[in-house]
């Protein structure tokens, strides 16, 4: 087989929106493959059609029976966008395809409601499940969603209000570049209760200052829970400690029941929530100058219920003045500013006692692991870096997080 397999987007206006060479390579072909909807937009001529559909062994025998005739693979928009190209160039080769792109129904309702969507996070619900996506979407600024018939723009909005996601505005763009184009904007609310076409893209913006919802789950981990149950500021997200650093931090830091924790730099207070979790019967000092940061531990401490968690709203080292002496101290955050932090906390760690230390940067670690030489802490460091999974098609890729490391160090008794 020598002969190359052009893949070809088209819109809902169909022939109307292709470019001359898109048109003239249709025009020449004498197979047209594709799904039956796109088809259908294509004139009848000589060219043989043949029908496929989501079955990807039916596609991939046509293919293979094309041998080295003039062929055209019929795809919606970009075909390398959610498309079909991707499969088909990772199963053949790439070399055995030329792709000639349209713009994608994605990109259309983006500029029809004009919002940048270089940072929106955009996916399928053919090939996504719902749980994932909305998981997903809790902590988007922006989001783009090819809907189903089954699971439509009015089913994604029931799932968000379900687990109180109600902090976007909802745009549902149907038959985009046709005369029939429909633009719908409203809450989520007002979208639950529509019906809409199948040809439809659903966009969604966040309100402006709103923060993440947790989840709402009711299994709570005793530690490593999902980021995506604690509330977390917008726009600053990231500053949350993941679930993975979260467990070997709290490992390091040799917790019992009755420990009293120092965490400086608290943030929403994930880490903290989860030290209170397991030192029940002690004290966990959850220390955050950031108001709106100290807003969001208090309620996500009433979510977890941790009595045995105490939010400290100052700066340190003031901030720690009248507190008693810990057993174990976490420091996170970033700047020149944590090694002094570290410096001031360790002669009030009690004998015996642990701290850990998370920094991103290796002038921190380095920094950090001075002032732990000097002062005589035996120590140890980690570089910690995790990959999480995300699934397109049928495909599982990892996205990393951020390298971060973790200066562990115990004050001999």
């Amino acid at each position: 087989m020598t002969a190359r397999i052009h893949i070809v987007g088209i819109g809902d206006d169909g022939l109307d929106g292709l470019t001359g060479q898109a048109r003239n390579l249709i025009d020449q072909a004498t197979v047209l493959v594709g799904p039956s909807q796109l088809l259908e937009k294509v004139p009848v001529s000589a060219a043989k059609r043949i029908v496929v559909g989501s079955n990807l062994e039916q596609l991939q025998q046509s293919i293979r029976d094309l041998g080295d005739q003039p062929a055209v693979v019929l795809a919606g928009g970009d075909p390398l966008f959610y498309g079909i190209a991707r499969y088909l160039t990772e199963t053949f080769g790439k070399d055995r395809f030329d792709v000639v792109p349209h713009v994608s129904s994605m990109q259309l309702a983006f500029a029809r409601v004009k919002e940048s969507w270089d940072d929106a996070y955009l996916t399928n619900l053919a090939n996504q499940s719902l749980d994932r996506v909305v998981d997903n979407i809790r902590t988007a600024e922006r989001v783009g969603i090819f809907t189903t018939e089954d699971i439509s723009p009015s089913v994604v909005a029931e799932a968000l209000l379900d687990r109180r996601i109600d902090y976007f505005t909802a745009y549902v763009c149907e038959d985009l570049g046709t005369p029939d184009e429909t633009v719908t904007q409203g809450d989520l609310t007002s979208i639950r209760g529509q019906s809409f076409g199948v040809m439809n893209v659903m966009v969604l913006v966040r309100k402006s200052g709103a923060a993440d919802r947790p989840s709402g789950s009711a299994n709570r981990r005793l530690f490593g829970n999902p980021d995506d149950l604690f509330l977390q500021s917008r726009p600053k997200r990231g500053l949350l400690t993941p679930a993975e650093v979260r467990c070997i931090a709290l490992s390091e830091l040799d917790l019992t029941a009755k420990s009293t924790v120092w965490d400086v730099g608290a943030g929403c207070g994930s880490l903290a929530i989860e030290a209170a979790s397991i030192a029940t019967q002690g004290k966990v000092f959850a220390i955050e100058m950031d108001a709106e940061d100290y807003g969001l531990m208090i309620e996500n401490a009433k979510l977890f219920d941790v009595p045995s968690l105490i939010p400290v709203h100052g700066q340190a080292p003031e901030a720690w003045k009248d507190l008693p002496d810990p057993d174990a101290i976490f420091v996170g955050g970033t700047g020149r500013v944590v090694p002094d932090l570290v410096s001031a906390a360790v002669p009030r760690l009690a004998q015996g006692g642990r701290i850990v230390v998370n920094v991103s940067s290796p002038d921190n670690l380095v920094s950090v692991q001075n002032v732990f030489s000097n002062v005589g802490l035996v120590q140890d460091v980690r570089m910690i870096n995790i990959s999480r999974g995300q699934y397109q098609m049928d495909r599982v890729r990892f996205e990393s997080l951020n390298p971060t490391f973790l200066v562990l160090g115990r004050k001999l008794k």
